[in-house]
């Protein structure tokens, strides 16, 4: 089956909102085995939403629309869709009377032309919208072709998809799909490298997309049964595995932090946090995580170099001798901040997030992530170059990113390829620093 999401509204094409539905729309469509052929973003024109329609009409098997359904005079998809599939809509008591409810719920009294969203169609059907005043419709002509309208509202929109027309779909295709998404460290082209040939597999599919600093693999399955759909999906992810190694981090979880606060959880150990250009970031993720409670005691956010004297116990000679973004401070911090919280795994953050600040031999994206964990009394140290990237936020997410996937590694006792380690940690004083922490060249990744 093949489809086209058409997105309505004026408002999208302004810029005004972003465009969330056809994002949902396209990876749902995905995991059903639906191929979608084309998205479309149409203001409120009837003159040009009819041209699409059947342009559309005519070369896909589904048409999936969100937007126009509302009670002004400019919300028409309904109209002009059922027009073009030859039906026509009639006035439904009964979802008037749903309209009506749920104004009083809100103490509000709907208007007359809150009327024109009970129209539903004669031959199609109407999709019941349990979360606004805007039903849905599905229409179907005789060639087979159909058509899914659903509201603009991303809330209302993904509970009438997984409500209504998710299940109508399902029952269509005649077979159960199944998916699962592998979360991986690293960039597209890297991974596509390591994987090569295992994105042509055409059932399980493979697709990847990328996000800051790492990527999703999503592995969908048609078959017979569910459990059989589960277990090609489950051999294609070992296969993935196998080639990707630790990089892998872990399948169907929202983002690493979850990864980390589970590992945790397992291993029965916390973890404490130290940041200076991250500003809390690191701390902010984990404390995301519901549950987070159990193994996150500390997090400190010491921006200045007083701050780190003070509150970790960075000696000032060593940032004297070092600089504040050098590898010794970020070690030190690390150890400051165990020594302070109890916990037994920390990480610590210095660097460049720009635009200013560059030094010498260090510029903008310059950051220095240290790792200390307790119960082997073993410190590791990268030195991330991330200039590259140029933008502030970016630097610091994926600054955050690498110090998450190093509590995660610390946790799990996983090889640190990139890290280099000291088995004996204790570089608090300029002294007790080994020659290596303090050069950078050794350290570049």
């Amino acid at each position: 089956m093949t489809a086209e999401i058409i997105c309505v509204g004026t408002e999208l094409l302004l810029g005004d909102i972003v465009n969330t539905n056809a994002q949902f729309l396209s990876r749902e469509l995905a995991e059903l085995g639906i191929s979608v052929l084309h998205q479309h973003v149409v203001g409120d024109n009837v003159a040009r939403l009819k041209e699409l329609v059947s342009t559309a009409r005519a070369r896909s098997d589904l048409l999936v629309f969100s937007g126009g359904l509302g009670p002004t005079a400019d919300d028409l998809t309904k109209e002009t869709v059922a027009e073009a599939f030859g039906d026509t809509l009639v006035f439904d008591p009964e979802e008037w009377q749903k309209i009506v409810d749920f104004f009083a719920r809100t103490g509000r009294t709907p208007t007359g032309n809150n009327r024109k969203q009970a129209m539903v169609p004669v031959h199609g059907r109407k999709l019941p919208n349990a979360h606004g005043t805007a039903p849905g419709a599905w229409f179907e002509d005789a060639d087979g072709h159909c058509a899914a309208l659903m509201p603009g509202v991303p809330r209302e929109m993904k509970a009438m998809w997984a409500e209504q027309v998710r299940p109508i779909l399902e029952r269509r295709q005649n077979c159960t799909i199944h998916s699962k998404t592998l979360h991986v460290l690293g960039g597209e082209s890297r991974i596509a490298e390591k994987v090569g040939g295992l994105f042509d597999s055409a059932n399980p599919t493979v697709a990847i997309y990328c996000k800051t600093g790492e990527s999703e693999i999503r592995v969908t399955a048609r078959a017979a049964t569910a459990d059989k759909a589960e277990a090609q999906c489950d051999a294609m992810l070992d296969k993935l595995r196998a080639r990707l190694g630790d990089s892998a981090y872990d399948v169907d979880v929202p983002s690493l932090e979850y990864t980390v606060v589970r590992a945790l959880k397992a291993r029965g150990l916390h973890a404490a946090t130290a940041e200076s250009c991250t500003g809390g970031l690191v701390a902010e993720r984990i404390t995301n995580v519901p549950g987070s409670s159990e193994v996150f005691s500390y997090g400190f956010v010491t921006y200045s170099e007083a701050a780190k004297a003070k509150l970790l116990g960075v000696d000032p000679a060593l940032i004297e001798r070092y600089n504040v973004v050098s590898g010794p401070v970020a070690v030190a911090m690390a150890l400051g901040a165990q020594r302070i919280s109890g916990a037994e795994l920390t990480v610590a953050l210095t660097g460049i997030a720009g635009p200013g600040g560059a030094l010498p031999g260090k510029p903008v994206g310059t950051v220095y992530l240290g790792g200390y964990d307790a119960r082997h009394d073993r410190a590791y140290l990268m030195r991330l170059t991330l200039g590259g990237y140029r933008e502030r936020g970016i630097i610091r997410t994926r600054a955050a990113l690498y110090a998450l996937d190093l509590l995660r590694r610390m946790a799990l006792d996983l090889p640190q390829p990139e890290a280099l380690t000291l088995d004996a940690a204790g570089p608090q004083s300029p002294a007790a620093v080994p020659a290596c922490l303090a050069d950078p060249g050794r350290l570049d990744l």
